[in-house]
């Protein structure tokens, strides 16, 4: 079975499956923890959970994020966005009735040709949660669950133009240096609060290896900083 069919859980595109899929994110910190209570309270809600209407109906809906890391190099993938203007982890709005995973997994193919294949540590569920009013025309909230992913930066090759102007493989210390204007307004807090225990950036491969690691049996298990 290859990596982007492993199968999904069967509930996960239904309010109950959702729920329990955000609830298996352990809060980093104090803003994880108000997204997650927003998320947890917008499904309980009965609102519609899926975007039908580009680009702001319903004016909350789920996306999947997912962050793409290069194995050798332990570089993040960044795609410059053109209609937000930003660069961001690739994704996409998840489709009505769509498993999350399957999201990432098409979004993969269609944006950058490539399979999806996730960190071994971290699986096919979401680490991350993040509730985002979008810019520019047609403003809205994305619920955004974040993925990670494993490639070789020599073996992406090829992006959708239509959507990238362009793609950046960069270290998390040449993240964090971006300014934050530029990004995703919870980049910088997902790369520093995800290395931030160990008192000192990342320096080597082999660190990086280790703090992802430690990254992702955390947070599956218990809860990190109150910040």
């Amino acid at each position: 079975m290859t990596h982007d069919a492993q199968p999904a859980r069967p509930d996960a595109a239904t309010p109950a499956g959702l729920a329990d899929l955000a609830q298996g994110i352990r809060a980093w910190d104090r803003t994880e923890r108000e997204h997650l209570a927003m998320t947890a309270a917008w499904i309980a809600s009965g609102a519609p959970l899926y975007r039908t209407v580009k680009p702001d109906v319903p004016p909350w809906h789920l996306v999947s994020y997912f962050v793409v890391l290069d194995e050798p190099d332990h570089r993040v993938l960044l795609v410059d966005h053109r209609k937000a203007g930003l660069w961001l982890p690739p994704g996409g709005h998840v489709e009505v009735g769509e498993d999350p995973w399957h999201t990432v997994v098409r979004e993969a193919r269609e944006e950058l040709d490539i399979q999806a294949e996730p960190w071994p540590t971290a699986g096919n569920s979401p680490f991350f949660l993040t509730v985002t009013r979008t810019r520019g025309p047609g403003p809205h909230t994305d619920v955004s669950l974040w993925y990670v992913l494993r490639a070789d930066a020599t073996g992406v090759i090829s992006y959708d133009a239509e959507e990238f102007a362009g793609i950046r493989w960069l270290a998390p210390r040449q993240v964090l240096a971006e300014p934050s204007a530029t990004l995703d307004p919870h980049l910088h807090r997902f790369i520093d609060s995800s290395w931030r225990g160990w008192g000192r950036a990342p320096t080597g491969r082999a660190d990086m290896q280790i703090r992802l690691r430690c990254l992702c049996f955390a947070r599956r298990s218990v809860g990190h900083n109150d910040d």
